[in-house]
């Protein structure tokens, strides 16, 4: 070795050639080793040996090659110093260009056998494998085999044997990292990314960060982000089996590489957003936190928020159309749901995915802003406070909250920034609904009010803005923020000084809302024993609510409408509360026994100028005063009989103002029935009419006498106890307020101001609920006699009736009820799973002869107003709380007919009941047929239907009985067969595709109505009974079902579009013969909808709106095969595959047959049509568009499809002389119309 250096050394380099001559390969081996072992001089040797081998010898080149052979595996054995390899690698690097092109082969040979082989395992050689190949590359020719390659294509032999064999998991990040510094095609590159992507499964998890990193140097090199899909699959997929945390950990750290790459490559950003816009279905949770971290670079934040949008609320229509289709559930699996994808990121996000968070609360208050409810009219919301989210747009809404939600729950740092943007909504929103932001408020809350109470300061601030809020905003708010008024005193203060304020504001809603606080802050604060400090609050609240009494009637009206509900929660402020409503009821009470009436109405009106207001709304205090007597007196009751000594100061005082109260509801009842409408000064001359101060006076003054009516009816029922005497004066009441009832409707009914609508019933749901049991129900031999007084009523069992109806509609309408209990949810449930009992027992045993008395009155009977009742509490029960459902049909009287567990069997069992009364409405002659019950039996049966699942056999049944139904049933009546064949078709699509019996339906329209051709003769075809004269039009309704076709079709034609893009040509290639089913499924629904259709465009349909909708789906018909066929040019270029045979025939039945006859029926529409419409100019431009593409397709397809086609004639200047002949005859009222000029049109085929 020493001999070698200072030959080296030396000017002469011939005796330094001499010297290497003279070594054996072996000792030159020896040297090499041991000076690279010992570290000393290596590099000072290495220099000398090469520079004595000159590469243009053969000896000079093979002592070479000898040295590369020997280092290279020597610096990969790890038997050497860091140091030493490096400068050994560096020195070979720099000598590589000098070696020969069989040299360089022999070497890359070299690399390859030892990748294959596994003996890369530290990489530190393979720095020089990227020179070897860049050199083997600039070669002009080497052997391969028995002939010659160019360097280039050698080097691309190399790269596909290194890629095709097996590869040590061990050396995958040095290959991936060496390859940064090799020039490669863009095939190369691909061919690299794909066998990289398939050892990630072989990987240390910890290993596939760096290699990520080393990937993205690598694709930002070529600008070629191809990798990006695959990588997310296999990295999402083929790790299942490792730890949750230790994958999450490793994902978080891959993506801020990602995030890294894309901030200094933006193009790497663009691609990656453009990958994912083409399809949703290829998000996962992994890339949905990636683009969420992306979103932190300002400039992508829109897309990505806009493009996560989209997914969420494509996904959600995908999935209510998939839902509601049974032709498109066969045909296709369930779409992967982005929803659940984004909230497994909320999930996975606890992981340290700190970068992920703060995506996470823009997109949730993004979704929430962008699909909550929108202001309607007036500034009202246009969504009722329905519970089930059942619209794509609810649903994204109520995902964004949930993320919302799980996002406070887990993390810390973004929980202040998501409460002050909860309340910033609430506080700035006030012309849009805000219900969302306080569920999410409210949920936030209940799920971690001690968290919350650490961010106090925010709600406290809220309170300072709530005198200026919409009403409904803070109703919902202060009964979210009750859970934090429990455990802190500090909110607690601040929101009473603040009500404080709010009593005294200008604005009626301010004033409002401090009634509602200080209810709120009644019913929920406890007195502790007998604590001074909590009594003395307590007091300060009532004080504060007394001066309520002094306020509008709005005002007083909220205060007794809480009142109820604060007593049963606080039973303490009985007294205080009754002292209250004594001396309120005092001031209107008429002392004096003998005066009538024994109320003052005078006082409870004020005048403003000309215009009259309702200052005291008297029935609703002294239903509040009954309402509260009741209840106290049945507490009180109850704990006689628990416990035996009483603080007997409070008992007298109680006793005291019971005893007043009873007094006065005694002697108000007794004078009440005394009473003629003439001491009210409201008898049938009296003026009633809106348009004057004296008629609104009159109108204020009869609703609170009626009203006084109910609330004492209430009162004498509870107080009755089943009493004979008792039940009479109720019913002496009842005929009071009816007579008051039906001038009122009788004189509204005449004036031609504004009309008077009925006012709401004072009577309380449960009370409806007991008095509804006992007319119908009670069956006990005590009560018989008291009963029979009001059952013997005709008038009254309606009235309890058509109340127990509104009721329902008003819970139908808003969610609760008036009076007591209504806001409270499980009691109004248990209510109308009494009311629904009681009904449904009504109408099923009620024989019909009984009610024909009825019949020859205009109103409706009373088993009407049953299906009314039942119709709405389903409904209700549906829309608000599903789940219910079950209970409330088990709650029913089930005959042994039905097993009472299974929930199926029950809702059979009464669709059973239902069937049976519309079957015996059918049985009967049209004479006898009532048409209102009829159509409200098919609105309960669609309900009930609902429930039924698609899979089960009493589906089956169901829609069989309704085909049997509507082929049977001739009855003249269009809205009844709207109805029968709405829920038909609500029924089919959950069965099977409705083309055929769209198809069916359309010849028999076509047969009723006529031909348009008059001398045509329609071959008279019934399948369905129910389509006749009379009702052929309302059976128009398949126009909306051919929409559904259409949308369906259109959503099927999308996908596949969006697949044939992202495949490859190699996938997309089918075999010969062999048609896509869903193309073959779309091919076909079309075909049956075109025949359906060309038998509607030949039916002589009545002018008006059916024509127009008819020429609106016939232009959306064309729109949709016209994308069908840009679909098939699309696939054309990128498969060149011939067209399907079915494919052509829907061609040939296009042009042959529908559009011919649409040219006829415009001709025919507008000459009947009185009005321009778009329509037709639109149909004419989509049928010429269809042409157009089929042009282009016919090109591209080498398949001549226009000739299926006939010319049009030409639409401009065109005289229809038959209908201009009828048209000016009709004018002139001649004789004859002439004969039309027109050839005929041959008699349809049979």
């Amino acid at each position: 070795m020493d001999k070698i250096v200072s030959l080296s050394d030396g000017e002469s380099t011939v005796e330094l050639q001499k010297y290497l001559s003279s070594l054996t390969n072996d000792q030159l081996i020896t040297a090499m080793t041991n000076s690279a072992l010992r570290g000393k001089k290596v590099g000072t040797m290495l220099k000398g040996i090469l520079k004595g081998s000159p590469p243009g010898s053969s000896e000079g080149a093979n002592r070479r090659l000898l040295v590369y052979e020997h280092l290279i595996p020597l610096c990969e054995s790890g038997d050497l110093q860091a140091e030493v390899a490096a400068d050994i690698i560096g020195l070979l690097m720099l000598e590589t260009r000098t070696l020969s092109g069989s040299s360089l082969a022999k070497l890359a040979a070299l690399f390859v056998d030892a990748i294959k082989a596994g003996k890369m395992g530290s990489g530190k050689s393979l720095e020089l494998f990227p020179t070897i190949l860049t050199a083997l590359a600039a070669c002009a020719a080497l052997s391969y085999g028995k002939g010659e390659l160019s360097g280039e294509e050698y080097k691309k032999q190399l790269i596909n044997s290194l890629c095709s064999s097996r590869w040590d998991p061990q050396c995958v990040i040095h290959l991936t990292t060496m390859f940064r510094d090799v020039p490669l095609s863009a095939e190369e590159l691909q061919f690299l990314v794909d066998k990289v992507l398939r050892m990630f499964s072989k990987m240390d998890l910890q290993e596939i960060p760096p290699l990520v990193y080393q990937l993205l140097l690598l694709s930002a090199k070529y600008l070629n982000p191809c990798f990006f899909f695959c990588f997310f699959r296999n990295l999402h997929l083929e790790v299942q089996t490792i730890p949750q945390d230790q994958l999450r950990h490793v994902e978080g750290t891959v993506i801020l590489h990602v995030v890294f790459a894309i901030r200094l490559d933006h193009e790497l950003g663009r691609e990656l957003l453009k990958s994912f816009k083409t399809s949703y279905g290829d998000l996962c949770p992994f890339s949905v936190a990636l683009l969420l971290s992306v979103a932190r670079v300002q400039r992508y934040e829109e897309q990505v928020f806009d493009l996560l949008k989209g997914a969420v609320i494509k996904s959600y229509k995908d999935e209510q159309l998939q839902q509601g289709s049974k032709f498109l559930q066969d045909l296709l699996p369930v779409h992967c749901s982005v929803a659940k994808m984004i909230l497994d990121t909320v999930k996975n996000s606890v992981f340290g995915w700190d970068h992920v968070t703060q995506g996470l609360v823009q997109l949730g208050f993004f979704l929430m802003d962008t699909f909550g409810p929108k202001p309607g009219p007036f500034g009202k919301s246009t969504e009722g406070p329905v519970t089930a989210a059942r619209t794509p747009s609810q649903q994204a809404c109520k995902l964004g909250g949930q993320m919302l939600l799980q996002g406070f729950k887990m993390h810390e740092p973004i929980r202040g920034e998501i409460l002050e943007q909860v309340l910033n909504r609430l506080v700035t929103k006030t012309a849009s609904p805000v219900s969302h932001y306080l569920d999410l408020f409210s949920d936030i809350v209940s799920s971690a009010p001690m968290i919350l109470l650490e961010s106090s300061s925010k709600v406290t601030e809220t309170f300072d803005h709530l005198t200026y809020l919409p009403l409904g905003t803070v109703q919902g708010f202060l009964k979210a923020v009750q859970p934090l008024l429990k455990v802190s005193m500090s909110l607690k203060d601040s929101l009473i000084l603040v009500l404080r304020k709010a009593m005294f504001s200008s604005q009626l809603d301010g004033r409002k809302s401090a009634v509602t606080g200080f209810l709120l802050l009644l019913k929920n604060f406890k007195v502790l024993g007998s604590l001074a400090s909590s009594q003395s609050i307590l007091l300060k609240l009532i004080i504060s609510l007394r001066r309520c009494l002094g306020q509008q009637a709005d005002v007083r009206l909220m205060l007794y409408e809480g009142f109820y509900d604060v007593l049963r929660r606080n039973s303490q402020l009985a007294s205080s509360i009754m002292q209250t409503l004594l001396s309120q009821v005092r001031r209107y009470y008429e002392p004096e026994q003998d005066l009538l009436p024994p109320v003052k109405l005078e006082p409870c009106i004020t005048a403003h100028g000309d215009q009259v207001y309702l200052q005291e709304p008297l029935a609703h205090l002294v239903s509040c005063t009954v309402h509260c007597l009741t209840w106290l007196q049945n507490t009180h009751q109850a704990a006689n009989l628990n416990v035996d000594d009483s603080d007997d100061e409070a008992e007298e005082e109680d006793e005291g103002y019971k005893s007043e109260l009873q007094t006065i509801l005694e002697s108000m009842t007794r004078r009440m029935i005394k009473c003629e409408l003439e001491d009210f000064e409201l008898d049938k001359s009296a003026e009633f009419s809106l348009g004057s101060s004296v008629g609104v006076k009159n109108n204020i003054f009869a609703v609170l006498v009626m009203g006084l009516y109910e609330v004492l009816m209430e009162y004498n029922f509870i107080r009755a106890n089943y009493n004979k005497t008792r039940l009479e004066e109720l019913l002496e009441l009842f005929h009071r307020h009816h007579k008051l009832s039906e001038i009122l409707k009788e004189k509204s009914g005449k004036g031609r101001g504004p009309s008077h609508k009925t006012p709401r019933s004072l009577l309380s749901m449960g009370f409806v609920s007991t008095l509804i049991t006992a007319l119908f129900r009670d069956n006990s031999q005590s009560r018989e006699e008291a009963l029979s007084v009001l059952r013997s009523s005709g008038e009254f069992v309606r009235y309890a009736l058509s109340v127990a109806v509104q009721k329902i509609q008003q819970l139908e309408d808003t969610g609760h009820t008036d009076g007591p209990d209504g806001q409270h949810s499980d009691r109004t449930f248990r209510f109308l799973c009494d009311m629904t009992s009681v009904l449904m027992w009504r109408y099923t045993n009620i024989p019909r002869a009984v009610e024909e008395a009825g019949k020859k009155e205009k109103r409706c009977s009373l088993s009407q107003l049953c299906l009314d009742g039942l119709l709405r509490i389903f409904t209700t029960c549906q829309q608000r709380c599903p789940e219910k459902m079950a209970q409330l049909l088990s709650a029913m009287d089930v005959e042994d007919e039905a097993e009472q567990d299974d929930v199926a069997e029950i809702n059979y069992f009464y669709i059973r009941q239902f069937q049976r009364a519309l079957f015996t409405q059918l049985s009967g002659g049209e004479e006898d047929f009532n048409s209102r019950e009829a159509q409200l039996l098919v609105s309960i049966l669609t309900v009930l239907s609902r429930q039924l699942k698609p899979s089960s056999k009493q589906f089956v049944q169901m829609i069989t009985w309704t085909v049997k139904i509507c082929k049977e049933t001739s009855f003249e009546d269009s809205a009844f067969c709207k109805g029968l064949l709405s829920l038909l078709f609500s029924l089919q699509v959950l069965y099977k595709t409705p083309a055929s019996l769209l198809l069916e339906l359309c010849q028999d329209i076509h047969s009723q109505l006529g031909d348009i051709d008059q001398d045509v003769e329609v071959e008279k075809q019934c399948h369905f009974a129910i389509v006749n004269m009379k009702t052929a039009t309302a059976a128009l309704l398949v126009l909306t079902q051919v929409d559904r076709v259409l949308d369906e079709v259109d959503w099927l034609i999308a996908r596949k579009k969006s697949q044939t893009a992202s495949e490859k040509p190699a996938d997309a290639s089918q075999a010969a013969g062999q048609q896509d089913p869903v193309e073959k499924a779309v091919t076909l629904q079309l075909g049956t909808l075109l025949t359906a259709l060309n038998e509607l465009v030949q039916t002589a349909l009545l002018p008006g709106n059916c024509t127009v909708t008819l020429l609106r789906e016939l232009s959306r018909t064309y729109a949709t095969l016209t994308t069908l066929v840009k679909y098939y040019i699309q696939a054309c270029a990128s498969q060149h595959g011939s067209l399907p045979s079915r494919f052509e025939k829907l061609v040939k039945l296009s042009g042959s047959h529908l559009t011919p006859q649409c040219y006829s029926f415009i001709t025919y529409a507008q000459a009947k049509l009185l009005r321009e419409t778009t329509a037709i100019p639109n149909l004419i431009f989509s049928i010429e568009q269809y042409e157009k593409y089929l042009i282009t397709l016919s090109k591209k397809s080498k398949v001549n499809l226009m000739q299926y086609m006939k010319l049009s004639t030409s639409r401009d200047f065109r005289i229809n002389a038959a209908t201009l002949d009828a048209a000016l005859q009709e004018q002139e009222e001649t004789g004859e119309v002439e004969e039309s000029q027109e050839p005929k049109r041959k008699k349809r085929k049979q």
